[in-house]
């Protein structure tokens, strides 16, 4: 007499110790595919995190030695590199590295000259520095696995508050408080005065906002467009013969993306500086 359940089919030890073990097969394949999934899934945002290299605590405050302390380490360095290896031999008929560095030299010289005039010429250090800094940080973050310094915003507001705060100090130097002059434009009727005063205080307090802002959020942008298309590149190629027909055209835009990235590094880096000019006219000649 069977002491099955009704409905249910009486099975051996055997089948059942076999059945489980189908059961968990099943369930890892299944949890194999989920893993190798996760692992291909493309993260735009990844290529922006931090992580520290030499973990450093100093006070209860992480100080550590970063990737992005790394490569503002490696865009010194490299700048400086070129720079004094490409000149260094000084000939009369320049090789094309010193033709780079000299045209580098007379662009930011130039500019400086329009915007701030002869006088300005003593923060040409500061000026070129800065434009050779972000130029060579947006250049290096094209390179797949490198990292781009100036896709986040305390790097770039730091380098706004840099400027901002030269602007100050030397204005407040050689102008004492002439240099309140700034925000009290000639020529603007008593009435107005307190308005437009205002005005030009908020303007120049969100001068480091907008410096900042722009650098960032051009790199941040644009990098995770580039991510996103070349991941569409990877998974359509993973999908065999079709897959890679249809990924033809999100690598054409890869291609074109780069190109426009190496366009906006080298604009993002002329931006920054020429604005940087202008607020250092402003510390050299306060009054309009």
């Amino acid at each position: 007499m069977s002491c099955a359940r009704p409905g249910w089919l009486p099975i051996s030890a055997g089948a059942a110790s076999a059945l489980a073990d189908r059961i968990e097969e099943a369930s890892e394949r299944r949890d194999g595919v989920k893993q190798v999934a996760a692992a291909d899934k493309v993260d735009p945002i990844h290529q922006f995190h931090i992580n520290p290299i030499f973990p450093i605590h100093v006070g209860g405050y992480d100080v550590s030695f970063t990737n992005s302390s790394l490569f503002m380490v490696v865009v010194v360095v490299l700048t400086g590199a070129f720079l004094y290896f490409s000149t260094a031999g000084r000939a009369l008929v320049p090789s094309r590295l010193q033709s780079i560095s000299e045209m580098s030299y007379e662009f930011v010289a130039s500019m400086l000259r329009d915007a701030a005039g002869t006088h300005g010429m003593k923060f040409f250090p500061f000026v070129f520095s800065l434009f050779m800094f972000v130029m060579v940080a947006n250049l290096l973050g094209l390179f797949p696995y490198f990292f781009t310094v100036t896709s986040h915003i305390i790097v770039t507001f730091a380098l706004a508050m840099l400027v901002i705060g030269t602007v100050v100090v030397y204005g407040f130097a050689k102008h004492g408080f002439g240099f309140l002059k700034l925000f009290v434009p000639s020529g603007v009727p008593v009435a107005l005065m307190p308005l437009v005063v205002l005005i030009e205080v908020v303007s120049f307090l969100s001068r480091p906002v907008s410096l900042s802002i722009r650098l960032f959020a051009n790199m941040l942008a644009g990098h995770i467009t580039l991510k996103v298309f070349a991941g569409f590149v990877v998974s359509l190629g993973a999908m065999g013969t079709v897959g890679m027909a249809g990924a033809v055209l999100p690598l054409a835009m890869v291609v074109m993306l780069t190109a426009l990235e190496v366009l906006v590094a080298a604009l993002q880096a002329y931006v920054f500086a020429v604005l940087t000019c202008m607020y250092l006219a402003d510390a050299l000649h306060p009054s309009h």
